[in-house]
């Protein structure tokens, strides 16, 4: 039984995810490219917002930098400049400094959602979910550094990235090895892949459209304050 189950969740279920991650958010822009946006709450209530934005945003690329670099990175070529032990103890730091500021944007991002009534009446049940999923994935992470720390010769890091670079290779063939896992190893995985299935119904599908192009544009926005606007704007009764 237990046998099967592992195999389920990780050989099975990630293909599920990633299938409906792709082609949910394909049908999602096609269809409802209306709904594909962050839907800022900003104008309603600016307080928390920018701390908790700004380190929630912080550290949630951080951690999908980190996360993809060091599962998908094959080991033979790491191991050119560093160790195993090495790397998983810079993903470590790393991860528990990004981690944590994470964690603590999105605790006030999800505070101010749910204590708000103007900001609350406005979230969707999809926001709040995806939020408290988001806030349970993070301190599921958080709680595997302790573990990693028992773990010092870079193992787990290696049954992990062995069985991520196996799923994208179409040979789920680490299933196994899965089981030597601890629990929030385990819980982390199955509720990371899930955000996946949830992300094409959700607003995380901004994602796909953020602005990386405009850090190479040429050219400068021209931004002029309003005073200045109605100082160079011709008055109505000198018009002729």
């Amino acid at each position: 039984m237990r046998d099967m189950l592992y195999h389920i969740l990780f050989a099975w279920y990630p293909y599920l995810c990633l299938t409906v991650f792709l082609v949910g958010s394909l049908i999602r822009f096609d269809r409802e490219q209306y709904s594909w946006k962050a839907s800022s709450s900003q104008l309603l209530r600016k307080r928390q917002l920018r701390w908790g934005s700004n380190l929630f945003h912080f550290g949630i690329l951080f951690l999908l930098m980190g996360h993809t670099v060091g599962l998908l990175t094959p080991t033979s070529v790491y191991t050119l400049v560093m160790t195993v032990p090495q790397k998983q103890m810079i993903a470590i730091v790393a991860g528990g400094i990004a981690g944590t500021a994470c964690f603590i944007g999105l605790t006030m991002l999800l505070h101010r959602r749910l204590v708000d009534p103007r900001i609350r009446q406005t979230s969707t049940r999809m926001d709040i979910v995806i939020l408290s999923i988001l806030w349970v994935q993070l301190t599921l992470g958080l709680i595997t550094i302790p573990f990693s720390l028992d773990h010092s010769d870079g193992s787990v890091m290696l049954i992990l990235s062995h069985w991520a670079q196996a799923v994208l290779t179409l040979q789920p063939v680490h299933v196994d090895d899965m089981q030597a896992l601890a629990w929030p190893y385990v819980l982390h995985l199955v509720l990371g892949m899930t955000i996946f299935l949830l992300f094409p119904f959700s607003r995380l599908v901004h994602i796909w459209s953020a602005p990386v192009w405009y850090l190479g544009r040429r050219g400068y926005q021209v931004v002029r304050s309003r005073r200045l606007a109605d100082a160079v704007r011709p008055s109505a009764g000198g018009r002729r």
